[in-house]
């Protein structure tokens, strides 16, 4: 009979750590970073200024990845992430700013796809979406992984996607509640539903459906750019 392991043997909540190791930013670190803000920077000025679908809707579209930004920024000294996200994060935000320039429903990229492949509508907001998740599930995921004890493995992905859902389904009360503040016109424009009574809900699956496809095809590469973020702080250190 196997004996009973006493309880004060037992591994406390306390002992049960991080499995990636604190890291500071470093001014090293942040090049990447200020690397595709530089770049990122005059696309935003310049879109803004000039956009057809009107100043207003283009801070509606592209604020999120803006508020986001400024959290990165405000949060990099003491958890700088690893240059996979910083990279997901710049693309993320090109896709908000094409889609805020011209609004989702009249982009000439969609417009191409609904003419080329006979579609009912122009779907370029469906690829919004779907970015919505496939990018802020590598911040999740790298949160996870550096500030819980979670491991790689069902818990991590399930949480990972939950919160990709949350998230996608949260902004969707956002997209309310400005079409509720704005007038008629603008708020079809934000909300950019095409006449489809269930896109809020294609929204939010295909948020789902991007962050579960980030983590199964391109889970092992992110994990190598934190180790490579962890690596780097260590020869910093020395």
């Amino acid at each position: 009979m196997q004996t009973a392991t006493p309880l004060s043997s037992r591994p406390s909540a306390d002992s049960v750590a991080p499995f990636f190791p604190p890291v500071r930013g470093t001014p090293d670190e942040a090049k990447v970073p200020w690397m595709l803000v530089g770049v990122l920077a005059p696309i935003l000025l310049l879109t803004f200024l000039f956009s057809p679908a009107g100043r207003l809707n283009w801070a509606l579209e592209v604020g999120p990845g803006l508020v986001g930004i400024c959290v990165l920024a405000a949060t990099f000294r003491r958890f700088p992430m690893s240059r996979w996200v910083y990279v997901c994060v710049f693309l993320h935000v090109l896709v908000l700013t094409y889609g805020g320039y011209y609004t989702y429903a009249l982009t000439p990229l969609g417009d191409w796809a609904r003419d080329t492949f006979a579609l009912s509508r122009n779907p370029y907001d469906r690829l919004g979406h779907f970015v919505q998740g496939f990018f802020p599930a590598f911040i999740i995921r790298e949160v996870l992984l550096r500030a819980t004890p979670l491991r790689r493995g069902g818990w991590l992905n399930f949480l990972t996607g939950s919160v990709a859902l949350a998230i996608s389904a949260f902004y969707e009360l956002l997209e309310w509640w400005a079409a509720l503040a704005l007038d008629p016109e603008g708020g079809d424009k934000f909300l950019g539903t095409q006449g489809d009574i269930w896109d809020a809900q294609w929204d939010m699956f295909l948020a789902l459906c991007g962050a579960t496809l980030a983590m199964a095809l391109l889970g092992r590469a992110h994990l190598k750019s934190i180790e490579k973020l962890v690596t780097r702080a260590k020869v910093t250190s020395t």
